[in-house]
């Protein structure tokens, strides 16, 4: 199939504006990879340091017959449920290792946060930085410099970005990506989120709320909703990086274990025979490409349009949101999961999952088929799906995806739910900031309606509960009210995810109420019914228009046309004065959970569209 004309053009567009960047970065790659091994480079006492804690077999095979010694790099802990069943990984890895003549060490172990946990807590003020400290930590593992490979283990939200892009600082290392699978489907998803409008009015209690979460959330695996940490499992598919098939494989049976086995020898693979390519050369200009696409083509979180501009930096590759907006206007949209639809992660799976989708966007042209993968038979081998046969199920191989089982679900690029993608670019007078239009009601797509300004997401909580917004929507009936949180951008406060704030707003919208929510945080990729403009730079810490809004404007978020407007008279617009942030609340943000240690991070942090970066 030849590639959509649209496709080749930004990867073409995407490759010259890198063009400095990606080959200062190809250069050291390559200045790496021609140093001598590290057993002739490092000193005596050095070498005897990487060795003294493994067995002595493992030993003799490293020093002696100077073995392939892989690098496990693990985002384990038991607080994070998606991350639990990476726990007995490393001995899967190590045993499979020394069964093909190598060794594994678990190199080091990077934080890995449950937005879960945190969300709506100061806690989650922590969380898109924990990102750069978890590539950092991934740096600080990889830096013991005693590896021909790497194996990183990871599922959610920040973990996979900042894997990758401390991976990519050793893009000379052949690098396969582990997950760990779905927990199994508890209470629907929408059933959860009708409970939780529900106690946000008030009409049910706090132990009714609890029982509902109990029951949604309730054994080791990743969330069942099609947020960040799913997505994060999509694009690895995309581009390449994982056993094929791996991403919504359910943690704990054979299957799963077969496959974290099959990651050892893949990476082995990579290593011994020089066919494929090592992780710097994987990610390259088609590669993220490639990502985007399957972003847009199944509605994925809003969170990567953050996380991908800078995974593609960390790969000396230059992108931005322009990029992904012309992309979205011709990549149709393929899937329905929750929250675009009421079928969960496993539901995708059982109707054709990743293999699907992959195989529909390469057929039809929207994906490059010329890339590198951490396989032999290259991204045509990820548009199939792992099964275990033999005796005793003992025998790994792949079959081909299939047709849709059910296309409510997932359905081919000839019958897409939209022939175009679910996420979209908005700009005006506020700014440059994103929607997700996969989840959003057509007849909620435009709104505007008078704005209510709120200096943070628990001003808003408490409007809510007062019920000054529902008195608001009743007097602007016509229009209703549009909500903007300023204050939440990267250098003010981090730029925590503002989840809390949609069972409020869904239950106005759900009483008939127009509303839309416009700010410079984030929203978790779980977000979705009502239309929020989100990620909006410049942020107003720094200056940027939303510092300008007052009560009463008129704010227009289209996400049809794309525009973020205050309907205000342009002369009256330019000689309005730009509020300051208050100094109290920049003093608070700085206090406590240990908030104080990123002050740095948040003065040196980049635009949301430039990633956030707080490490250029």
């Amino acid at each position: 199939m030849t590639l959509h004309s649209t496709v080749s053009r930004i990867t073409e567009r995407i490759i010259e504006r890198s063009r400095t960047t990606r080959s200062a970065y190809l250069a050291q790659l390559q200045a790496d990879s021609t140093r001598p091994p590290s057993l002739d480079r490092m000193g005596c006492a050095n070498i005897a340091h990487a060795v003294a804690g493994l067995p002595l077999n493992d030993k003799f095979k490293v020093v002696t017959e100077r073995a392939p010694n892989i690098a496990i790099v693990t985002a384990y802990n038991d607080m994070l449920s998606a991350h639990t069943p990476l726990q007995g990984y490393p001995a899967l890895i190590k045993d499979e290792a020394r069964q093909h003549g190598a060794t594994a060490q678990v190199a080091g172990g990077v934080p890995a946060m449950c937005d879960g946990v945190t969300q709506g807590t100061s806690g989650m003020e922590l969380s898109l930085f924990s990102r750069d400290v978890i590539a950092m930590g991934t740096a600080v593992a990889l830096s013991h410099d005693m590896f021909e490979a790497a194996l990183m283990l990871g599922v959610c939200d920040k973990i996979v970005p900042g894997l990758l892009i401390g991976a990519l600082q050793f893009g000379h290392l052949p690098t396969v990506f582990v997950p760990a699978g779905p927990m199994p489907s508890g209470l629907p998803n929408k059933e959860k989120g009708r409970v939780r409008e529900l106690a946000a009015q008030g009409l049910v209690s706090r132990d009714e709320l609890l029982q509902t979460e109990l029951k949604s959330y309730h054994s080791p695996g990743t969330c069942t909703f099609y947020g960040t940490a799913n997505s994060n499992q999509m694009l690895m598919e995309a581009m390449g990086l994982h056993v094929p098939g791996t991403a919504f494989v359910a943690p704990g049976g054979p299957l799963r274990d077969a496959l974290t086995r099959e990651a050892t020898r893949t990476v082995l693979g990579n290593l011994k025979s020089r066919r494929y390519a090592p992780i710097g050369h994987v990610v390259d200009e088609r590669a993220i490409v490639n990502a985007m696409v399957a972003l847009l083509a199944t509605g994925g979180s809003t969170n990567h349009l953050i996380h991908w501009v800078a995974v593609a930096q960390a790969a000396g590759i230059v992108i931005d949101w322009n990029d992904f907006s012309a992309l979205s206007d011709v990549v149709p949209l393929l899937t329905h999961v929750y929250p675009n639809g009421s079928a969960d992660v496993n539901e995708f799976q059982a109707a054709g999952g990743t293999g699907l989708v992959i195989r529909e966007l390469l057929d039809g042209g929207f994906m490059h088929e010329d890339v590198l993968t951490v396989r032999e038979g290259g991204l045509r081998e990820y548009t199939r799906e792992p099964v275990l046969d033999g005796v005793g199920g003992s025998a790994l191989r792949w079959v081909d995806a299939g047709d849709s089982k059910d296309e409510a679900i997932v359905r081919p690029v000839a019958r897409p739910f939209s022939p175009t993608g679910g996420l979209k670019l908005l700009q005006g007078n506020l700014g440059r900031g994103v929607i997700k239009v996969s989840a959003v009601p057509d007849d909620r797509l435009v709104i505007e309606a008078p704005a209510r300004v709120f200096d943070s997401q628990d001003d808003l909580q408490r409007a809510f509960k007062s019920g000054e917004l529902t008195r608001l929507c009743e007097e602007n009936a016509a229009h209703g009210v549009v909500c903007v949180v300023r204050w939440q951008g990267p250098q003010a406060n981090g730029m925590p995810e503002l989840h809390k704030l949609t069972p409020p707003l869904a239950v106005l919208q759900g009483q008939g109420y127009r509303v839309a929510l416009v700010t410079d945080g984030r929203m978790s990729g779980a977000s979705g019914r009502v239309p929020a403009a989100i990620h909006v730079w410049p942020e107003a810490a720094a200056g940027g228009p939303l510092a300008k809004v007052v009560d009463g404007d008129m704010i227009r978020v289209d996400g049809l046309s794309g525009e973020l407007l205050a309907r205000v008279d342009e002369a009256q617009w330019a000689a309005r004065p730009v509020s300051v942030m208050p100094e109290d609340l920049r003093r608070r943000n700085g206090l406590g959970m240990g908030r104080g240690l990123f002050a740095a991070m948040r003065r040196h942090a980049l635009t949301a569209e430039e990633g956030a970066l707080t490490w250029r």
